[in-house]
Parts: structure tokens; C-alpha cells; sequence
């Protein structure tokens, strides 16, 4: 069965969010449809309103986010944005906290639901969970 996942991202730290969507792309037996824009396909000359309107339409399409839990998100309005609708909508949150990182933002892990390295078992693991308890919630 294929999820919706909306992918938290700034288009500042595109990388970032190119890896991560490659990394889920490339993990076996996992089947996804992705609700985030890509910085490719930026909204181009639009107000603040209007992007985060864009941007809870995204969150509100997926059944899960996923959060990319390195410390610039302590540096992004978007990124907090992007928490802040999910809770409010109440979609699970899985933060993904890259190799090596010593540190996590607190406002990510207290946000989460789950907290998950990069190991495609946990990940994986950590979205069926969630989806399926928001199924039989």
C-alpha cells in the first residue's frame, strides 16, 4: 500500500530534502507518494498567505510528515510552519535525524511522535505504525 507523506523542507536546505526523498525512494518495500513541492517546482511571486495556504493543502493531503531533524530547522520559519499545521491537523510526525548529528532540535522531538535515524527498517517502521494507529484511532 502506497502512503502520502509530506516531507518538511525549507527550499533554503533543498539538499537536504533531496536526499531524504531519495532515501525513501530507494528503500525496499516501501511504496510512497510525496504531497511536498520540490524547490524545482517553487511557487514563484507569491505572498506569505498564499504560500502557507499551499503549504497546509500539502500537509492535508498526506498521513504522515515527516520531519528532517537537523538543527537548521531551528532557522526556519517554513520549517516551524510545517510543524505547527501537522499538530493541528493532527497528522503523525516521524523526525528523521541525519548521520552523525549530535544534536536534535527540542521543538522537533517534543513535536514527533516518533524519532527515527536514517535506517530504512526504522523509517518504514515508524510510518506503517503511525498511519495504522491514526487508522484505528
Amino acid at each position: 500500500m502506497s502512503h502520502r507523506l509530506f516531507i518538511s523542507h525549507s527550499w533554503k536546505y533543498s539538499e537536504k530534502y533531496c536526499r531524504a526523498v531519495k532515501f525513501l525512494d530507494d528503500t525496499p518495500n516501501f511504496e510512497w507518494s510525496n504531497s511536498s513541492v520540490p524547490e524545482d517546482d517553487a511557487f514563484e511571486d507569491m505572498s506569505i498567505d498564499d504560500l502557507k495556504k499551499q503549504l497546509t493543502r500539502q500537509i492535508s493531503y498526506a498521513q504522515c510528515v515527516v520531519i528532517l531533524a537537523g538543527m537548521y530547522t531551528n532557522h526556519s520559519f517554513w520549517i516551524q510552519y510545517e510543524i505547527d499545521e501537522a499538530i493541528r491537523m493532527g497528522k503523525p510526525i516521524v523526525a528523521l535525524v541525519p548521520w552523525g548529528a549530535e544534536r536534535t532540535p527540542v521543538k522537533v522531538i517534543l513535536a514527533a511522535d516518533k524519532v527515527v535515524g536514517w535506517n530504512g527498517k526504522s523509517v518504514t517502521s515508524a510510518i506503517n505504525e503511525l498511519i495504522e494507529q491514526r487508522k484505528s484511532a
